[in-house]
């Protein structure tokens, strides 16, 4: 089974470079964030076409999450706890035996501003989901774009980022109580060196810099670790006309 995560930051701008890509790289599933479309216009008729079933959970401009699967999608559920005003930026599937999370955590903006509360806040109750769902299944994969670096190795320069969001202290703790919960980093499985990352800002030549983070996560529990057989980052999709400023992340299992 092959499981991949992708911040598209806006499929409508994207969508004929998503589909070309999922026809070449063929995962089983697929993870997307930051959709940024209304549930009634995700081009789910595009996704049939070439095989796949598809689920969202978007509102409108902003956010929005989504799995895509050509093994079966059942027990569709949207937002971490469930709540109708919950922004969009989880839904979770069961796919091919697979408990599934596609997931967009909040950016934090900076380390003096509520919505960095908030992130935190929203991390806490990620750790309670997953362990709820790790209760209940035995193959588990939390997948997406964190927007958190968890170490100093999945930064370009750590000093120049001292203050700043995304590695923050609080920020790592809260992705580490994540994994503590009985999940593993499976990127960090194969590749303990520096320098590999998913994530460039569109200014300043950041990706041929090579000044960039890891923050797009494929997270696991013991039953899906045991079976990892390889994992990459697609960097060639950063390349090109209009790319997102993700790449997509792989697992093969």
């Amino acid at each position: 089974m092959r499981i991949a995560t992708w911040n598209v930051n806006s499929l409508k701008a994207r969508l004929e470079r998503v589909i070309a890509w999922v026809s070449d790289a063929v995962p089983d599933i697929l993870c997307i964030q930051e959709t940024k479309l209304a549930d009634k216009a995700f081009p789910s008729a595009a996704f049939a076409e070439i095989g796949y079933d598809s689920v969202h959970f978007g509102q409108g401009q902003w956010n929005g999450v989504a799995i895509v699967s050509r093994v079966g999608i059942t027990e569709v559920k949207t937002g971490l706890l469930g709540l109708v005003d919950e922004e969009a930026r989880a839904i979770s599937a069961t796919c091919g035996g697979v408990r599934v999370s596609s997931l967009y955590v909040p950016n934090g903006r900076s380390l003096d501003a509520d919505h960095y509360l908030y992130k935190l806040s929203w991390m806490a109750d990620l750790a309670r989901a997953a362990a709820v769902d790790l209760a209940n299944f035995d193959r588990v994969v939390l997948a997406g774009d964190f927007n958190i670096a968890l170490y100093d190795i999945d930064v370009w320069e750590p000093k120049a980022l001292v203050g700043m969001t995304h590695v923050s202290q609080p920020e790592r703790d809260s992705l580490q109580k994540v994994l503590d919960v009985g999940l593993f980093d499976l990127f960090r499985m194969k590749y303990e060196g520096d320098g590999l990352f998913s994530w460039w800002d569109y200014r300043g030549g950041s990706f041929h810099k090579r000044q960039g983070m890891r923050i797009d996560l494929i997270l696991g529990s013991q039953g899906v670790a045991n079976e990892l057989a390889w994992t990459l980052i697609d960097r060639n999709q950063r390349k090109g006309a209009g790319p997102s400023d993700h790449a997509p992340v792989i697992c093969e299992f």
